[in-house]
């Protein structure tokens, strides 16, 4: 219920906010524009957010045959938990890391990295899965799927307003075409801020103990996470601040974005809440 209240906050922001644009730059016309526009954004968002996010990453699906260590793992997790076999993607790159997405269990993709396929061991793997799966079963990943599109399109937008009050000097006059690029090209980042913020925080520490609820071993996850925090710093993988909150760790971004955009728990705050010990001592 929670996130199905935040999905639709995040839809309706998205309309206010273009349909205001709309009629800052462009009166009764850019206001029937933005609406056409915004229908068209709410749309995408709710049924293709995932592919979205999945293609940035240029994630492929893999079969059971090409895949079966991950197969086997993620088919005895669902079973478990009485969840849908979610569709498995591969993302071609070095640094550890995984998401899920999709609009509910029924429409659901993990999608893992190469690398981390090299750095765990199968009880680390298993770990992983489960996290992702506890995201899931949670549904959080409808609401994290357009908190990612919803943000990367109101980064576009500023973009947009800057572009054309540098270029054009705007819609409706000098001052409002110059001074609402600028004002835009600052408010996007804060407006995308705002709309991650609805992706809480606490939805990693709950994935987290769900996951270990389906393994039935917080620790192996908890080892997971540890290897993931090192080696995702030593092989950094460079995300989109609009996704970045799907990873099971934080992936690099921009310095000057990285707290802006932040919406994972500390990694050791992680693992003491899982294991009831340190950091070191896992």
């Amino acid at each position: 219920m929670a996130n199905g209240l935040k999905t639709a906050f995040l839809l309706a922001t998205l309309t206010g906010l273009f349909l205001f644009l709309g009629d800052y730059f462009g009166g009764q016309n850019g206001l029937m524009i933005a609406l056409i526009v915004s229908a068209l954004l709410n749309f995408v968002s709710y049924f293709f957010s995932d592919k979205i996010a999945l293609g940035m990453y240029r994630a492929q699906p893999v079969t059971r045959e090409q895949l079966p260590r991950v197969y086997n793992v993620v088919e005895r997790l669902t079973q478990r938990a009485n969840l849908p076999m979610p569709k498995i993607y591969v993302i071609p790159n070095e640094s550890p890391n995984a998401f899920a997405t999709g609009r509910n269990p029924k429409h659901a993709s993990v999608a893992v990295t190469q690398g981390i396929l090299n750095l765990l061991d199968d009880e680390e793997l298993e770990g992983v899965l489960a996290h992702e799966l506890g995201h899931v079963r949670n549904r959080d990943i409808l609401i994290s799927s357009i908190a990612a599109t919803l943000a990367g399109a109101i980064t576009w937008a500023g973009r947009m307003m800057w572009w054309f009050g540098a270029g054009y000097g705007g819609g409706r006059d000098e001052r409002r075409g110059g001074g609402g690029g600028i004002l835009m090209i600052i408010l996007a980042p804060i407006a995308a801020m705002l709309i991650q913020l609805a992706v809480s925080r606490s939805r990693e520490y709950e994935a987290d103990h769900t996951g270990a609820e389906f393994t039935h071993n917080p620790f192996a996850l908890a080892r997971a996470l540890k290897k993931l925090d090192a080696y995702s710093k030593r092989i950094p993988m460079m995300a989109s601040p609009s996704t970045a909150h799907l990873f099971i760790v934080q992936p690099l971004m921009g310095m000057d974005l990285a707290g802006l955009f932040s919406t994972h728990p500390p990694i050791p705050k992680r693992i003491e809440r899982l294991t009831g010990r340190p950091m070191d001592m896992v």
